[in-house]
Parts: C-alpha cells; sequence; structure tokens
C-alpha cells in the first residue's frame, strides 16, 4: 500500500490555523478523502495531560529546556499512536503544529537555537518529514491580537486558562515570527509561505492550490 501524506499547518496563535485546518479537512471529506487530524501538543490522552501542562499559566517558570523536552515527548507519542500508523495504512495526516513550531517557539522564542531542536526531532521521531507545510503568516500585531481575544473567550467558555505563552513579551513574538521565516526560506520544496493580513477564504484558497499541487506531484511519482 502506498504511503499517506503528512500535511502540518504552522503558523503563531492567532493565525488563523485551526478555521484553516477546519475548512481543509471538509474540502476533503467532499473529495472523499477522510484525513486523519490531530493537533501538537495533544491529540493523544498522554498528549492532552502535556498540553495541560505546558498551556497553563499556573506552569511558570517552566525551564525552556524542560518545555521543549515535554514538546518532544507529547510529539514522540503522536507518532507512534496517530501519526506513523495513519501513513503506513496510507491516510493523509493534517497536524496542527509539529516540530516547525517547537523550532520557531523553542529554538527561537526562548533563543535555544535551531541545532538542538533539528538534533532532538532526528532523534525522538525518526526525522519524520512532513511532504507539506502550509505556514500561515498574517503580520505579528494581527496574530496577537487575534490570540488574546480568542485565549480570553477560551477561559470564559470552559474556565480552562491556555494563555501562558500569550503573556510573553512582544520581542519574544518577534523571535517566534522570524525563526518561522528562516525556516520557510530554508526549505522552500517543504513550507508554502502564506503570507500577509488576507481573509478566511483567500488563505483557504492558497491551501488547497497548494495541496491539489502535492497531491498531483505525489501521484505521478507514486
Amino acid at each position: 500500500m502506498p504511503r499517506g501524506l503528512f500535511i502540518t499547518l504552522e503558523g503563531l496563535d492567532g493565525s488563523g490555523k485551526t478555521t484553516q485546518i477546519k475548512r481543509l479537512t471538509s474540502w476533503m471529506q467532499q473529495r472523499s478523502l477522510d484525513p486523519v487530524v490531530t493537533r501538537q501538543p495533544g491529540g493523544t490522552v498522554t498528549g492532552d495531560r502535556i498540553r495541560a501542562l505546558l498551556l497553563d499559566s499556573a506552569s511558570t517558570p517552566l525551564a525552556p529546556m524542560t518545555e521543549m523536552a515535554l514538546m518532544f515527548a507529547d510529539r514522540a507519542q503522536a507518532v507512534a499512536e496517530i501519526i506513523e500508523p495513519a501513513l503506513a495504512a496510507g491516510r493523509i495526516v493534517l497536524c496542527d503544529r509539529f516540530t516547525d513550531s517547537t523550532e520557531a517557539y523553542q529554538g527561537g522564542g526562548r533563543q535555544l537555537g535551531s541545532e538542538l531542536v533539528l538534533n532532538l526531532h532526528q532523534l525522538i521521531c525518526g526525522n519524520l518529514q512532513p511532504d507539506l507545510t502550509l505556514l500561515l503568516l498574517p503580520s505579528l500585531q494581527a496574530s496577537l491580537t487575534r490570540a488574546r481575544r480568542r485565549n480570553e473567550r477560551h477561559a470564559a467558555e470552559t474556565g480552562q486558562d491556555e494563555n501562558r505563552f500569550e503573556q510573553e513579551q512582544g520581542e519574544f513574538f518577534r523571535r517566534v515570527w522570524e525563526k518561522y521565516r528562516e525556516i520557510a526560506l530554508r526549505e522552500p520544496q517543504r513550507v508554502v509561505l502564506i503570507e500577509g493580513n488576507l481573509s478566511v477564504d483567500e488563505v483557504h484558497d492558497q491551501i488547497v492550490e497548494a495541496v491539489s499541487e502535492r497531491f498531483v506531484t505525489v501521484q505521478h511519482h507514486g
């Protein structure tokens, strides 16, 4: 059986990833493609417990190395439990965040550097690479405003606080944003950069175009 297709969505909180994953999922379902949809951190029972620890404001102070180790613990579980079995079964996997997030947030934001993140990825995740990464990069200000608004709404609705990263200063997010750009420039074959303050429909159209192109390539080579 041919191996499945691994697609990740990346970007700062507030970049519109969640909305776009829902749109892309329904676009695929309408074409009888039934993707496995997951997220990081989270997506497994173990991962959801790690997510609660990582994103809760009460988890400060968390040493940067601890934070990164927890991200990889979550990812290793997701790869073993969800991602690899689905790809082996020929399924499409849509994942909200993967190692690019760790490189951007911990490598860039926390200033641990890219090399450490990429070495750990090789060691812990067998260097599993997405076939396609859709990187949503609206302006920094637009993302931050949207993320704060969403978290306030989420806390009000559920009583859960997933606000720990939003408490960081602007300089932290500037480093994350710049690291994402750097990844896109370094890996243009894998990463499709969708930049600027576009409408939800405009972003969706660019995503569909990128995904359709990748399918043609895969079918052609497969």
